[in-house]
């Protein structure tokens, strides 16, 4: 029997291992590299932070960081938060709203590879910085923290930190089966050709852009997820979460435990955050070096992550099965066949 406080610990883990399994439909299936999931993360961890910030205060107050910068009125914007249904609503639309937006104006220009990675990356940044910036508004550096209640149960009692838990399993439960059954399906194999050969996918009449920017999206919600059920379980957001490193950690995860398959992203997440707890307890100064070596160690002797040891990234391997390409390979093959049987012997040419 787990103690409150593995409980909790291992809430935190599930809840982030959401965002490693986002990535392996829009980096293993896809082929899109986001370094900027932290962005979304972000997301939805501030909108359940500010519904829980505003839920403890009276009519008219406003939260302490806004008390110390000299605000007496709450903004207009975060007023809509004092609604739990409003915020849970911004945890599942904001982030796919802008990652679909985001995703739709660079992959119509046909923008890939490194430079989405360096733009997603700068978005991570430019996040983090205004967050910090505005102090006012968001908390600065220290970020939202110190709340207590959710939806009038409070967050100090074991039951309710239970509660919150089996929630996070059962949404950790949902992703999991739902990401397998579209990485099957049509779509998932339209993404995968997307990946291996954009201009043979347009050759057969489809744009691969929808598809991306769907991935992408879906992307986002998980990671929004994400960062609304670690807030809970963690009692913090801040900008130290939402970053560029924090956004690379997330790669990490999803490289270490295998970025063509879901299990292999979510013990991916299971362990490194596991080791990151313990290792930095003990050593933690050593932490980024060890993070740093199994990232190494990920790429050069585990190309497929530690899944590809188990055989768990079937769906990489039977990518080249049954794909989109084989049908063109075949139609391909026939024209060939049909020109050269067609095509007059040269004994019958006429001088």
């Amino acid at each position: 029997m787990l103690s409150g406080y593995d409980l909790n610990l291992l809430g935190r883990f599930l809840a982030l291992s959401l965002t490693a399994m986002g990535l392996v439909l829009l980096w293993g299936e896809g082929g899109i590299l986001s370094l900027g999931q932290g962005v979304f993360f972000g997301i939805g961890g501030y909108a359940i932070a500010m519904h829980l910030k505003l839920v403890e205060l009276g009519s008219g107050e406003v939260p302490d960081f806004m008390v110390w910068s000299g605000i007496e009125k709450l903004p207009w914007w975060w007023a809509p938060f004092g609604s739990a249904l409003f915020a849970v609503i911004a945890v599942f639309v904001v982030a796919p709203a802008l990652a679909g937006l985001v995703g739709w104006a660079i992959f119509r220009r046909r923008i890939g590879g490194v430079y989405f990675a360096l733009i997603t990356q700068a978005l991570a940044l430019a996040f983090a910085t205004l967050l910090i910036s505005k102090q006012d508004m968001t908390g600065g550096f220290n970020g939202l923290t110190n709340y207590s209640t959710l939806l009038g149960f409070n967050l100090n009692l074991p039951e309710t930190a239970t509660g919150i838990y089996f929630v996070t399993l059962a949404t950790v439960a949902a992703a999991f089966f739902g990401l397998r059954w579209l990485i099957a399906s049509r779509f998932g194999k339209l993404l995968r050709a997307s990946r291996d050969g954009t201009n043979r996918l347009r050759f057969l009449g489809y744009d691969p852009t929808p598809y991306k920017v769907i991935a992408f999206a879906v992307g986002a919600l998980l990671a929004s997820l994400s960062g609304a059920l670690f807030t809970l379980h963690s009692g913090v957001i801040s900008p130290a979460l939402v970053g560029v490193v924090p956004s690379i950690e997330m790669v990490i995860w999803a490289a270490i435990g295998g970025r063509h398959s879901v299990a292999g992203a979510l013990a991916g997440a299971l362990l490194v955050n596991f080791a990151k707890d313990k290792i930095s307890t003990a050593l933690p100064e050593m932490w980024l070096y060890f993070l740093g070596l199994m990232f190494i160690l990920a790429v050069t002797v585990l190309p497929r992550g530690l899944a590809g040891l188990f055989g768990e990234d079937r769906p990489f391997r039977a990518s080249r099965k049954g794909d989109l390409f084989a049908r063109w390979r075949k139609d391909r093959a026939e024209a060939d066949a049909a020109g050269t049987a067609s095509a007059p012997n040269a004994k019958e040419i006429p001088a």
